[in-house]
């Protein structure tokens, strides 16, 4: 007989791996179903220039220097005059932006479905400057074990104290007496991108690397992130810690996205082995929201089943129209209790 839905909630495994890539589609759908409290908008990096109010500064740029893709102008500036007034002006408006985003207070947000969904053998990497994902962990984190965070462009919640080598809440310490979070760096010319001057971005790099790398993560997910070639750097990070397509045959690859599949499947073809990928047009369409908490267990079951039941065995989606945290925790309760009582099992 397949295994109901009740089985797929009780059924914990160790192991397994999860990396979900978060690009600013991710947070532009947040956004649409929960909008920030101001009523800012998430730009592209083709609408950044109106969103965020920079016409003033670039109608004053030299034709030469002017472009409509946000990192194309800064590259421009940053390779005329890397200390101009311009660029400092910009990167002051940016922080400033992104800084006040805030998630709507009490209502479940994407984000919070995201966070909730994955566990610590799980990690979440986000390309985002916004602090979307970081509030999300942050108010959720004492309703279940969380997900590891990266931050692979920095992000305007998050310091770097370069006297421990750690990262934390901006503006905090990380001792009484120093360890002080300073804000990360946000803009890089895209001509000149390198993940490995500075050091905080180094070492967010490192441990997507390493998470990719591992044998046991058999799920990946980019949400929202559309691989542009103004960041062929990363793309060419991720894809030497991933590995050929030959490499991870049994691996699954799943795209987030409401642009064409054809198009976006072609962006991500080294990452794919043959048909071992899924696309889909909207978060509560994929894995993360069909088996939350049990992304890994769904993937084994389906992919290398050990009995035909398991082969067959139903999925547990949530709902899509949870609008509270509490309705959004409540739901979650009866997985959180297998996964505590696995673990009682396994001490």
């Amino acid at each position: 007989m397949p295994l109901t839905r009740q089985d797929r909630i009780n059924t914990v495994y160790g192991g397994g791996g999860h990396v979900v890539i978060l690009g600013a589609g991710a947070s532009i759908a947040s956004t649409l179903r929960n909008a920030d409290p101001s009523g800012k908008k998430l730009p592209s990096m083709d609408n950044f220039i109106d969103v965020l109010g920079l016409n003033d500064i670039v109608s004053a740029l030299p034709q030469k220097l002017k472009a409509k893709n946000f990192e194309k102008l800064y590259s421009n500036l940053h390779s005329d005059n890397p200390n101009s007034d311009e660029i400092t002006e910009i990167e002051s408006r940016v922080y400033s932006y992104f800084k006040d985003l805030k998630l709507p207070d009490n209502k479940a947000t994407i984000y919070d479905y995201l966070v909730l969904s994955l566990r610590p053998r799980d990690l979440i990497a986000t390309f985002n400057w916004d602090p979307f994902l970081y509030q999300a962990f942050c108010r959720n984190s004492n309703v279940a074990d969380m997900p590891y965070l990266a931050f692979l462009h920095g992000s305007v919640a998050i310091g770097y104290s370069k006297e421990d080598k750690r990262c934390g809440p901006v503006g905090m310490q990380m001792r009484r007496d120093g360890g002080l979070f300073e804000p990360t760096k946000l803009l890089y010319p895209v001509a000149q991108k390198n993940h490995t001057n500075d050091e905080f971005i180094s070492l967010e790099w490192d441990t997507v690397k390493d998470w990719l790398n591992q044998e046991a993560t058999k799920r990946v997910t980019v949400f929202g992130y559309g691989a542009p070639v103004t960041d062929l750097e990363a793309i060419d990070l991720m894809n030497t810690a991933w590995g050929t397509a030959d490499k991870r045959n049994m691996e699954q690859f799943e795209i987030i996205d409401v642009r064409e599949e054809t198009k976006v499947v072609k962006r991500w073809s080294n990452f794919i082995h043959s048909h071992h990928y899924d696309y889909v047009d909207n978060y509560f369409k994929s894995s993360l929201a069909t088996n939350p908490r049990r992304t890994f267990e769904s993937y084994y079951q389906h992919i290398m089943p050990r009995t035909v039941d398991e082969a067959f065995s139903e999925s547990n989606p949530i709902p899509d129209n949870l609008e509270t945290l509490e309705e959004l925790w409540e739901w979650h309760k009866p997985l959180i209790e297998a996964e505590n009582n696995w673990k009682i099992q396994a001490e």
